[in-house]
């Protein structure tokens, strides 16, 4: 293709037109911000959820070759101070080998030469056409609107209990050829809507008991967006009482890494063959 430049949850439902509702860790916040002690802003979430898609999603190397050209993000419609935010957030930032560039996307020329184009949600009347002219194009389609995935979006951001999650329309993924990794897959499966919990247990097959651990801490990130809440993760633990693998189950990716990367470092009493644990975590702004 040529390019001009370049928990477990027991209320996960499946969704029409095969969307299903996953979430992303949000690895990019623009630091200075949050060095200066203000909240993360609706328009950093997205436009860290952005980069983040620029970084783990896989297109078909007919479509971004190895190399270092630029991965151009779009963004159609939306103003200058959402194009500036997600300046900020891609700069000086790679995506595997690849520069990061913004530009406004608004014509069918333009939003070809991109990999990401982000229609903001004041350009619902013309989506169906933009999407249609981007067919077969190589090019990760995200929005911010309930009708987009319907209209055959690829990638959609929704505000739920006051946070940002994305909803993915996996036949138009299919159909594009472009994948996201087995990271963003795993979190897909899982879902969210964990039950709270109220401290740290370790449930499952083995209910193994633990010799050492030290509790996650609570992310400087989620203390700033005022963010609590349960995080669920499955531990897959060696005879030896060694963790060999963490899987999350449930809750806010921010603070499901947190507990994930603690989990990791645990030790269980030695058993007599490999077993699975169940650790649910409440996280709050009293932990320290």
């Amino acid at each position: 293709m040529h390019r001009s430049h370049h928990a477990e949850s027991s209320s996960w439902q499946p969704l029409p037109l095969a969307i299903r509702a996953i979430g992303l860790a949000l690895l990019a916040f623009q630091p200075l911000a949050l060095a200066q002690g203000q909240d993360a802003t609706e328009d950093q979430v997205k436009a860290a959820y952005l980069l983040n898609f620029a970084r783990l999603a896989e297109w078909p190397s007919s479509v971004l070759p190895e190399g270092t050209s630029p991965l151009v993000i779009g963004v159609s419609g939306g103003d200058e101070e959402f194009l500036h935010v997600l300046q900020v957030v891609v700069q000086g930032k790679l995506a595997g080998t690849h520069s990061l560039m913004v530009k406004t996307a608004s014509s069918k020329e333009e939003m070809r030469s991109c990999y990401i184009v982000f229609f903001r949600a004041s350009e619902r009347k013309h989506v169906a056409a933009a999407i249609a002219g981007l067919a077969q194009a190589g090019v990760l389609l995200v929005g911010e609107d309930e009708l987009f995935l319907r209209q055959g979006g690829m990638v959609n951001l929704v505000r739920e209990h006051g946070s940002i999650r994305f909803e993915v329309n996996t036949d138009a993924l299919d159909h594009s050829e472009i994948h996201f990794s087995s990271k963003i897959l795993a979190l897909a499966r899982a879902g969210y809507g964990s039950p709270a919990a109220t401290s740290p247990n370790s449930e499952g097959e083995g209910a193994r008991r633990l010799e050492s651990s030290n509790p996650p801490e609570y992310p400087e990130i989620a203390e700033r967006m005022k963010l609590t809440g349960a995080a669920q993760v499955q531990a897959f633990v060696k005879a030896d009482g060694t963790v060999k693998e963490v899987k999350v189950l449930g809750g806010h990716p921010l603070l499901t890494d947190a507990l994930a990367r603690a989990v990791k470092r645990w030790k269980y009493q030695p058993g007599p063959r490999e077993t699975t644990e169940v650790v649910k975590f409440s996280f709050g702004p009293e932990r320290p």
